[in-house]
């Protein structure tokens, strides 16, 4: 399966959001809510303090351009009230008051400006990507894109193969709803790609504006810590399937694994104010399942040699400190300890979703990770499936 990975592009959302200011917002708006007088507390336990978004907190929370009005519009509501007896002076008090409330912003308005940016970071990270690799746009064969938070048809392959430009011949292979396991699966795909032609080269971009999912009204305990955890990253790299001097780790095999059963535990719901991100208390405990059935096919792997193989580092999408600590507790007998170093920096600046591996290897590979070290590559999605890969730091 040998395919060569250059180092990633990361580019991180520019507006920093600090925990305070989520906290502060959501007190003010939510102030009898159950968790209210746990806010601090539930925030703490996150470990994030601030995470970098592409647009400010004030785009999130502003109000929509629309009123408390009825969508039917002023004649017929005016109609319906006098018809229900209301004078002419009480029609107009019951109009001006309505017309004084703000709307929610609606799909359109919170959705349009987050894909603007989507496009503008995912080009600077494929730019990036490109000159890390030594290449330029003509050389790519193949593009695979990931951004589920903003939908989008034609989406973030078709713009960036406008925007870079790409030649004309180049595959577009986009894959709007893998979310936080683009990472993963996305290198799968292009190791594959590159096996059927060792000369094709691919370039990997996944841009998240993850902040699309704080929703100001919802006044939910999960509701309060999806404001908390996500944060907005674009990244791209560049994988061949012949070694380049820039290639910095070989990837050797891919696993795959989908839980039946549990499409419901994480999800986004499209919404009349936009995109909600849903989750299931169960959602934890289902990712520790593949967690387990990773381990099992490492074992298997190299089962001829169990006591001494072990990988080096650890590159895994942290979707929340549950998680890594439980990896941890199940890692097998013997195992160096550290191996989620790089995955938990990486988690103290938010969840990246989909682009939190990539942010993870070009943590690893700025700290100097030594050549010959053994990698893994996990992260899960919700479905919930998941996706790891092995191989060999250069």
């Amino acid at each position: 399966m040998a395919a060569y990975l250059c180092p990633p592009a990361v580019i991180h959302g520019e507006h920093a959001v600090k925990t305070n200011q989520i906290t502060d917002e959501v007190r003010g708006r939510h102030p009898h809510a159950a968790w209210a007088p746990r806010i601090d507390g539930i925030a703490a336990s996150t470990g994030i303090e601030t995470r970098g978004w592409m647009l400010p907190l004030e785009a999130a929370v502003a109000p929509g351009k629309g009123s408390g009005l009825p969508a039917a519009g002023i004649g017929p509501t005016r109609a319906a009230l006098a018809d229900d007896g209301f004078t002419d002076q009480d029609v107009d008090r019951v109009i001006a008051a309505l017309e004084s409330i703000p709307a929610p912003q609606t799909v359109q308005e919170r959705t349009a400006p987050a894909w603007e940016a989507v496009q503008s970071y995912g080009e600077r990270a494929a730019r990036g990507a490109l000159q890390i690799a030594g290449l330029d746009a003509a050389d790519v064969d193949c593009l695979i894109t990931s951004h589920s938070t903003t939908p989008a048809l034609p989406g973030l392959d078709v713009s960036l193969a406008n925007r870079l430009p790409l030649r004309s011949d180049a595959m577009l292979l986009p894959a709007t709803q893998w979310a936080c396991i683009a990472g993963t699966r996305s290198l799968a795909l292009a190791a594959d790609l590159v096996a059927a032609d060792p000369d094709r080269v691919v370039l990997v971009v996944i841009a998240e504006a993850l902040s699309t999912t704080y929703q100001p009204a919802d006044d939910t305990l999960e509701s309060l810590i999806v404001r908390l955890l996500f944060a907005d990253t674009a990244v791209a790299a560049v994988v061949t399937g012949r070694p380049r001097h820039e290639s910095v780790l070989r990837l050797d095999a891919a696993w795959h694994h989908t839980l039946p059963g549990t499409q419901d535990l994480h999800r986004l719901e499209t919404r009349e104010d936009g995109t909600h991100f849903v989750m299931d208390r169960r959602g934890p405990r289902a990712v520790q399942e593949t967690v387990t059935a990773m381990w099992e096919w490492l074992r298997l792997r190299y089962q001829e040699d169990p006591a001494s193989w072990h990988p080096d580092v650890l590159l895994a999408h942290p979707g929340g400190t549950r998680v890594l600590e439980y990896m941890e507790q199940t890692m097998p007998d013997g195992w160096p300890s550290g191996l989620l170093d790089y995955s938990r920096d990486s988690y103290t600046s938010g969840n990246r979703g989909g682009a939190a591996v990539f942010d993870i290897m070009r943590r690893a590979y700025d700290a100097g990770q030594e050549q010959g070290s053994r990698a893994v590559l996990y992260a899960a999605a919700p479905g919930l499936t998941a996706t790891a890969l092995e191989g060999q730091w250069l």
